[in-house]
């Protein structure tokens, strides 16, 4: 099943809360908020924004169901922060969230866009395997304690 109406919008610092309560409660599910998560999440304008980067929320029926941004990390934006309401999934609101984000890496003319993730987010992974993204070599001192692995998807 799929929601129609479905409107995918850009940040704006009135749903900073919502950026911050949708990837605090997964994380809070499978991991737990490492001080780099709390820190992003916990400012946005300045971890995200100010930095070049952008933020997008899956918005329906006026609610905010899904989240997601493209941190600008100097070499590489990654795609990052990906939540969908525990209520709204499995509507396919994170693949529309992940193809609008590669459909505008690709009108920036981006190169690639970076994930890191873990394992046993097996959903997840097949998401990004589905949108094309492959396994690279994961660096040994990742800003994520969790993640155990990293996938590139080149634009060009």
């Amino acid at each position: 099943m799929e929601i129609e109406n479905l409107e995918i919008i850009a940040y704006q610092p009135k749903f900073a809360k919502d950026f911050y309560n949708l990837n605090v409660e997964w994380l809070e599910k499978y991991f737990y908020v490492e001080p780099y998560d709390e820190k992003v999440l916990s400012n946005p304008q300045k971890y995200v924004i100010d930095s070049g980067g952008f933020i997008f929320f899956a918005k329906y029926n006026n609610e905010i169901v899904g989240v997601v941004s493209l941190i600008n990390q100097k070499i590489f934006f990654e795609l990052s922060k990906m939540a969908v309401s525990p209520k709204y999934q499995g509507l396919k609101i994170g693949l529309k969230l992940m193809n609008f984000c590669i459909d505008f890496a690709r009108n920036k003319k981006w190169k690639s866009i970076t994930i890191y993730s873990h394992r046993s987010l097996v959903p997840a992974i097949n998401l990004y395997k589905k949108t094309g993204f492959k396994e690279i070599e994961l660096e040994k001192e990742s800003h994520y304690e969790r993640s155990d692995i990293k996938m590139l998807l080149k634009l060009s």
